[in-house]
């Protein structure tokens, strides 16, 4: 499978009509240096932000951005330093992949890098995601910094659709990103070369995955040698609970809640009581479980006995 990182796109899908606006606010000198996007993970927000920046980084270059195709030139000296992660004019934060947050001495290493002098007089982007896992005091430093940015800096933030400080919401403009479900699927099976109907059955496609939702899933299934071309929601659950793949992979501890609500969406065609009761049980018992970190094998254990086996 192709590798379909966001730093490795260079054809934007979707997305255009955000992209069209912010080049026309640059055209115009009018381009905000705090930008929020905001919108369910894997829709595109990070292809959108590298597809924005290499635009304006190789504006004046001899490989510029494609507008009429929007497209990456991949010649650019820009897209190769982005993905080799050596360009002087983009620091990328995210969560390391052994923390539980984005934590301070990651702002702390990006404010050393502001104060210091710039190569050249392009931009300077710093490209920040999953800004919700910032933890109180990484909020705390970055708000100072977007206080009172250095000269020619510009802040892009990834939201993935959860609760982040009104302090910092209110210091950027907020680009809420949208797909259709239709669009999401075009979009994955253009990215799957036309093969998306082959890979993933019909019962889980059903339901509205990003492209990079469904990217991760199959990732995710061929490392663990999962036939999903094959297999409903509820098997899939089934597996997943039973192998405790909630505790060995992020992605999957996090899908699960999206996975439950999907399965109570279909069991809710029959308009049973019943599971409008269990429905709002499980509801109740996932928010509790996310406010107050509680222990989630027994939410998944007593969601398998109930619900999947019930």
């Amino acid at each position: 499978m192709n590798n379909l990182e966001p730093i490795n796109q260079t054809k934007l899908y979707g997305l255009n009509k955000y992209f069209d606006e912010l080049t026309r606010f640059y055209k115009k000198d009018i381009y905000p240096n705090k930008i929020l996007f905001s919108g369910q993970k894997g829709i595109g927000k990070s292809t959108l932000a590298f597809h924005l920046i290499n635009y304006i980084l190789t504006s004046n270059g001899d490989h510029p951005y494609d507008l009429k195709n929007y497209t990456i030139n991949i010649k650019s000296s820009e897209f190769i330093t982005v993905q080799n992660k050596s360009n002087p004019n983009l620091i990328k934060i995210d969560m390391h992949d052994d923390k539980k947050s984005i934590d301070i001495n990651q702002i702390r290493e990006l404010i050393i890098k502001l104060n210091k002098s710039s190569f050249n007089d392009k931009p300077r982007f710093v490209l920040i995601d999953n800004i919700e896992l910032l933890n109180v005091n990484s909020i705390n430093a970055l708000l100072k910094v977007l206080e009172e940015p250095n000269p020619n800096i510009n802040f892009i933030l990834i939201h993935n659709n959860k609760k982040i400080l009104d302090t910092l919401l209110s210091r950027c403009i907020n680009y809420k990103i949208n797909l259709s479900n239709n669009d999401c699927l075009k979009i994955s099976n253009y990215l799957l070369n036309d093969n998306l109907e082959n890979l993933i059955s019909t019962d889980l496609i059903n339901y509205y995955f990003t492209p990079g939702e469904i990217y991760y899933l199959l990732q995710f299934a061929s490392k663990n040698n999962y036939d999903l071309s094959n297999i409903d929601l509820k098997n899939f659950l089934k597996i997943l609970i039973n192998d405790g793949q909630y505790k060995k992979n992020y992605f999957i501890n996090n899908f699960m809640y999206t996975l439950i609500e999907f399965y109570f969406r279909k069991l809710n065609k029959s308009f049973s009581k019943l599971i409008n009761e269990k429905y709002s049980y499980f509801v109740k018992r996932i928010a509790d479980t996310k406010i107050y970190n509680l222990d989630k094998e027994s939410l998944f254990i007593e969601f398998d006995e109930e619900i999947l086996n019930g």
